[in-house]
């Protein structure tokens, strides 16, 4: 199991915007908040992606970005980011590599991705691994708690 105070695993996807995103590449610029959900457009997952939206501003304003990881496609995650005035990108693991990368665990008797929110400090290290598929928006105003503990 990955752990606060270790490096978090480098890895590139694609964005919603047909961009590739790679961790390594934010080092040293600011933290990230990388939120794995379960699938676009649920319930519990257009929940905690609108909560994510509302406080866009709050989370820049702490020095982070906000990533979502599913394994949905790219066209899935653009209709859920346009329909939801998403701010920030979503990522297509449709192949499952990160999600097994960040030992993120399945749900519901192995049945659901599971939802796990990770706060990375700009230095790339782990500093809060949070595990619950329900619950969405904990996830939200825990990792903002999180990042307002950080230094700058």
């Amino acid at each position: 199991m990955l752990q606060v105070g270790q490096p978090a695993p480098d890895f590139t996807l694609t964005t919603t915007s047909g961009a590739t995103f790679r961790l390594a590449d934010q080092r040293g610029k600011r933290s990230i908040v990388l939120y794995f959900y379960p699938k676009d457009d649920t319930p519990g997952c257009t929940a905690e992606a609108c909560s994510f939206r509302d406080q866009y501003e709050d989370f820049k304003d702490l020095g982070a970005e906000v990533v979502g990881v599913s394994s949905d496609s790219e066209q899935s995650h653009q209709k859920f980011t346009q329909k939801h005035r998403l701010p920030f990108e979503l990522l297509a693991d449709t192949d499952g590599k990160v999600r097994k990368l960040y030992e993120v665990p399945r749900a519901l008797l192995g049945l659901l991705p599971g939802r796990v929110t990770f706060v990375i400090d700009k230095n790339g290290v782990i500093q809060y691994i949070f595990n619950s598929l329900s619950g969405a928006t904990d996830h939200v105003s825990n990792a903002k708690k999180v990042l307002e503990g950080l230094p700058a």
